[in-house]
């Protein structure tokens, strides 16, 4: 039987209107397709198209379910790449980081010989009133010890020098800096929680550990806010070409998170902040007396605390001595009973205390802390940064209390090639211990720490599966019964980071509802080789539906 134009025409749109009349016929400000989109919800969906209206994600779906049903001016067509939940990271130090992009960079240095290079090529280049630089790690050297300040003298002998070790933990500084601080001295004491090495003479050789360091840094002036404002617009391209959407600032005095929410408001700053104001009596009270700020790009309503120093410098506060450096357990940077004033105050005012505590002696002495006021179960959501090195019997303690742990992966592969000198054979087997962490809340908040480590999200996650560095050692992996598995990274990086925060119901996973933050990568992070992922690319970062940066672009 032969069918007429007509009965062809009547037929399809016959079948149009059963399949459904309403073609296109809902609006959105953009459409995202042909790809996958790795939504992370509790059943692990996967979605091949979305729909974005006033920032949030109206619908996920099939390619065909929502390109029929949704129109839009804006569309993104994925090209059969991947999206995350936006990547987020659990603790970094974003002013720290852009501040330092104006500092000489001593960051993968070999010998002490080459920093000072480094320092006096920086000063030709940029010359200012102190000579100031980040990086430097000792271990990384053949010879693995502190330097003295010689070299430095030598150099620069008229201006001051200020070089901060790679962890925050330690400065290197020169005479006169020393000098310009009034600490050029045979004698006199550090201050608690801190150290001053001396040399010849009772002299100081120039390193200065955890509190000593603010007698030096309390002099060095700031960067005019003109350039500060540049390299914090720097630091957030580069961030955002690495698919990061937001971050965890742990440790802001209040006029540098106001600083953060004007440029939110002038609409420069793009990236959503979770800043922590710094352990300072002031602005411990200044949180408490504005109470919490809970904005869609900036939240503030957490402390952070420094309950210890760092391992690398021997500042980690430890139960038994250090195997390198016998009768030395590190320091205890913070007074226990105004600590625990601190924490009565921030339990009745409902705001969040998050601990820096490396050592297993720190540990201890804030899980000890944290129970006397939280006393059990609870969705207060204290946090421990770091938790490096955990005493057996104090692991249940995390769990007990719903302390949060929160760890950078990329610490373990950093800390692994000298950190058993630290701890010795049978201490180093329970570090880094993440997968113990997990197992005590079902989550770990994942992050990088940055600048301590690098900014690279790929780097974190391979770290966390493989337990190896970007080159692949070692073989099998670091204490490989700790890594965590592909899809507890993953959500270590984005709904675990949220939920650290109070965020989960935005932020997260790709759900309706929540805000479209995304991460567009090239391939799929959950089914390649973890060593591939290194090689992956980022195409895209979307925040609040809006691409602030695309590979293409």
């Amino acid at each position: 039987m032969r069918f007429s134009t007509y009965n062809v025409l009547l037929a399809l749109v016959t079948s149009l209107c059963v399949s459904g009349c309403g073609f296109k016929s809902e609006s959105a400000d953009s459409i995202v397709h042909n790809g996958t989109i790795i939504t992370m919800d509790a059943q692990n969906s996967i979605g091949r198209a979305m729909a974005i209206r006033n920032g949030r994600i109206l619908a996920i779906g099939a390619e065909r379910e929502i390109l029929n049903r949704y129109r839009a001016t804006e569309v993104t067509d994925l090209k059969g790449g991947v999206v995350f939940p936006g990547l987020m990271d659990g603790h970094a130090h974003l002013v720290g980081y852009a501040d330092g992009l104006l500092e000489a960079n001593l960051f993968a240095t070999e010998s002490w010989e080459e920093a000072v290079g480094r320092m006096v090529a920086h000063d030709q280049e940029r010359p200012n009133e102190w000579v100031v630089g980040r990086g430097w790690d000792q271990n990384d050297w053949e010879e693995p010890r502190f330097p003295t300040r010689l070299l430095l003298d030598e150099y620069f002998p008229d201006k001051p020098v200020v070089l901060e070790r790679i962890d925050g933990h330690a400065l290197i500084v020169n005479r006169i800096a020393l000098e310009l601080a009034g600490l050029w001295s045979a004698s006199g004491a550090a201050p608690e929680g801190g150290e001053i090495l001396r040399g010849e003479g009772g002299y100081p050789t120039g390193v200065l550990v955890d509190n000593a360091c603010a007698l030096i840094q309390k002099h060095v002036p700031r960067r005019a806010p003109a350039e500060r404002f540049e390299a914090l617009m720097e630091a957030q391209e580069n961030l955002l070409a690495q698919g990061i959407t937001g971050l965890t600032d742990a440790g802001l005095a209040p006029g540098e998170i106001l600083r953060l929410d004007s440029l939110h408001g002038t609409g420069d700053l793009k990236l959503r902040i979770n800043a922590m104001v710094n352990s300072e009596d002031s602005s411990i009270q200044w949180l408490r007396a504005r109470g919490p700020i809970l904005k869609d790009r900036l939240t503030v309503r957490s402390v952070k605390f420094y309950m210890d120093g760092a391992l690398g410098s021997r500042g980690a506060l430890l139960l038994e001595p250090y195997s390198d450096r016998p009768g030395w357990h590190g320091l205890g940077t913070q007074d226990a009973s105004w600590f625990r004033e601190q924490l009565e105050a921030l339990a009745l005012d409902s705001l969040q205390a998050a601990t820096h505590c490396i050592g297993d002696s720190a540990v201890r002495w804030v899980l000890d802390a944290y129970q006397e006021i939280l006393g059990g179960t609870n969705d207060r959501r204290w946090r421990i940064e770091h938790a490096q090195v955990v005493a057996p019997k104090d692991f249940d303690g995390f769990g007990r209390n719903s302390i949060i742990p929160s760890v950078q992966p990329t610490h373990a592969t950093s800390d692994m090639y000298w950190a058993g000198e630290r701890l010795g054979r049978n201490r180093i087997r329970r570090a880094y211990a993440y997968q113990e962490l997990l197992g005590q809340l079902g989550m770990v908040a994942l992050g990088t720490d940055f600048p301590v480590e690098d900014i690279d999200p790929r780097k974190t996650f391979f770290a966390s599966v493989a337990r190896r560095d970007a080159n692949g050692f070692p073989e099998g992996g670091f204490q490989a019964n700790n890594s965590l598995s592909k899809e507890q990274t993953l959500r270590g990086m984005t709904q675990w980071v949220a939920l650290a925060q109070f965020q989960e119901s935005d932020l997260g996973t790709v759900e309706v509802g929540k805000w479209a933050d995304l991460t567009w990568m090239d391939r799929n992070w959950m089914t390649i080789d973890p060593i591939d992922v290194l090689d992956t690319r980022v195409l895209g970062t979307c925040i609040a539906g809006e691409w602030l940066f695309r590979a293409d672009r």
